[in-house]
């Protein structure tokens, strides 16, 4: 453990044992994830912004949630009419634009299965995906007509491509054309909470991706954990608090019901999570239109300077930043509130651990502390920090969420004892014996990954992530890494994750990944792979100075032996350090070295 966890907190009160012996979760038999994040809303605030399209050269469209339901009913009448019904999976290839937004309301009123695919997934990833999942009817735009057109002999059961945008014309079906020729009221389908809604394919950083299927009811499980994220998204300024308002629309229920902080009626949502994925469908977009609130979608290339002006000109005050996005931010832009007017009320970020270094950044010069949150695409939103209700201590995971029991778990499947590393593992039920609706419903046609997620056998309670942490003893979670990416050097189990952290904080460090290097007298050394900060070179005394750098702050055997200057390091699609891609290259080194 770093030696400078110190607790940082912006409020003394820690309401945590309260708010979470308190929530209870409501969940009714019938719910549909485009009634609650659409229909109540076009009834009652048909004026006020769903989704507003922000483009590169600064212009902006407003789209409504009256415009985002009758293009919604329109698209529903479209895709039924060339043969769309309950449970067939529908492939979304878009990135964040208002069409995007349309079709996950148009399917969830079909009762089918929407399957969003990133825009950067080339043919061979596509045409996996496709196969695997059976998808009868793609929705393409510009971004990935053309990998659509070229896997589509391969694709048997893909039987029509619905071009949009800029694409129209390249597909069977046109989506201005099929839209104008249909009436612009739907009768929906009715649906189970527990009935598939969406297709998520999981980013495949430990082996061949998985179709995580997702039911309705996971809105509902996600609620808690974004609310606190959030800093109270969506319950003091306007719209109805979870588990109240309609009766049976999806109520998430805390009760009593805590006064979260959120000051006054605007609230903006923006991130550049890539809709197709979990952190952009789940943390971002159907939760924030489920408060009836904006979302800002924006679909060019990330730059800290291009995150700052849109934040600024969007007056956003909720955002979702991948700890990557924010190292870029903080080196490119240390004093962004000497150039930039911001709104920001609360920053959350995932997919791998903040570390102190960028917690102290966001508290410092965004005037935010983050709030950190652990997921993953089959049990999202379970782990995490809400500065405002209790105190956050930088580089930890945070506690569990309302509504949800996680506990680290051994290989046989036994909670560890406090402060022992183990796999971070989701319970089937809730602190008071209730169903917890934030689990996923299986992996597409894969049972024996299923059994195997659920501890190794299908009855079991607990759920395990991959995940590796240590719980101490007030229930805070501190991140190893991923049970693939822990390794044993000299005899010590080495997580890398805090030895990245500590590089990060160097100013020549802009990212940093650490891996074993095979040696045949240890086993294994620490080797880092580094991408260096602007204005800087990768000489041997830049690598002394790392090592000594590690070497004050950290254990002695943590400190890299070896350090690799690289220009980027490989990145899931999502974000994530593909690790398992620079163990691979070690491995092959050391085979050739023989």
């Amino acid at each position: 453990m770093a030696a400078d966890r110190a607790v940082v907190s912006t409020e003394p009160v820690d309401h945590y044992a309260a708010l979470y012996a308190a929530f209870h979760w409501q969940v009714p038999r019938d719910f549909n994830i485009a009634q609650v994040c659409c229909a109540r809303w076009a009834r009652d605030t048909p004026q006020a912004v769903a989704v507003r399209t922000a483009h590169a050269d600064g212009s902006s469209r407003a789209h409504t949630y009256a415009e985002l339901q009758c293009d919604a009913n329109r698209l529903a009448h479209a895709l039924r009419r060339i043969g769309v019904a309950r449970g067939d999976r529908v492939a979304i290839v878009m990135p964040q634009r208002f069409e995007t937004a349309v079709a996950h309301i148009a399917l969830c009123q079909l009762g089918a299965i929407g399957m969003p695919l990133s825009m950067l997934f080339g043919p061979e990833a596509l045409e996996y995906r496709l196969n695997d999942s059976g998808a009868r009817v793609a929705l393409v735009d510009e971004s990935s007509i053309a990998n659509v057109r070229a896997v589509r002999p391969q694709c048997a059961d893909l039987a029509t491509v619905l071009a949009v945008g800029v694409a129209q014309g390249q597909g069977e079906v046109d989506w201005h054309d099929a839209l104008a020729r249909e009436p612009a009221t739907f009768a929906p389908v009715e649906t189970r909470a527990d009935d598939a809604a969406v297709l998520i394919y999981t980013s495949g950083t430990t082996g061949p991706p998985k179709g995580a299927l997702i039911p309705h009811r996971a809105l509902i499980g996600n609620l808690s954990g974004f609310v606190a994220s959030q800093n109270g998204f969506g319950f003091d300024d306007g719209p109805p608090h979870p588990g109240e308002g309609e009766p049976g629309k999806g109520s998430v229920s805390s009760r009593p019901r805590p006064s979260l902080g959120n000051e006054g009626a605007h609230s903006v949502f923006w991130s550049p999570a890539d809709w197709a994925w979990t952190g952009g469908l789940m943390d971002a977009l159907l939760p924030t239109l489920y408060f009836g609130r904006e979302i800002v979608a924006f679909a060019g290339r990330f730059s800290a300077e291009t995150a700052f002006e849109l934040m600024q000109r969007h007056r956003v005050t909720h955002t979702f930043l991948f700890p990557t996005a924010l190292k870029v931010m903080m080196k490119a832009v240390p004093a962004p509130r000497e150039r930039y007017t911001l709104q920001l009320r609360a920053v959350m970020s995932a997919g791998e651990a903040v570390g102190d270094a960028v917690f102290g950044w966001c508290a410092d010069a965004l005037g935010v502390p983050v709030n950190e949150m652990f997921g993953q695409t089959e049990l999202n939103y379970i782990v995490g920090n809400s500065h405002r209700q209790w105190p956050a201590r930088p580089g930890s995971m945070g506690r569990p969420y309302p509504g949800h029991r996680v506990a680290v778990i051994d290989d046989e499947g036994r909670e560890c004892l406090r402060g022992t590393p183990g796999d971070v593992a989701l319970h089937r039920l809730d602190i008071h014996g209730h169903p917890d609706p934030v689990f996923f419903l299986g992996y597409w046609n894969n049972a024996a990954a299923t059994t195997a997620k659920f501890s190794g056998h299908p009855d079991s309670s607990w759920c395990r992530t991959g995940d590796m942490a240590v719980m101490d003893a007030d229930g805070y979670l501190w991140y190893q890494g991923r049970s693939d990416d822990v390794f044993k050097a000299a005899g010590y189990r080495i997580g890398p994750s805090e030895i990245e952290n500590c590089l990060v904080k160097h100013p020549a460090v802009a990212n940093a990944a650490v891996v074993p290097r095979p040696d045949a007298e240890r086993g294994a050394v620490v080797k880092a792979y580094v991408v260096l900060a602007p204005g800087f070179e990768g000489t041997p005394q830049l690598v002394e100075a790392l090592q000594q750098h590690v070497r004050g702050k950290l254990a002695p055997y943590e400190y890299p032996k070896e350090i690799e200057f690289i220009a980027a390091l490989p990145m899931t699609t999502t974000g994530k350090v593909q690790r398992r891609v620079l163990r691979l290259i070690e491995e092959e080194r050391a085979r050739q070295r023989g």
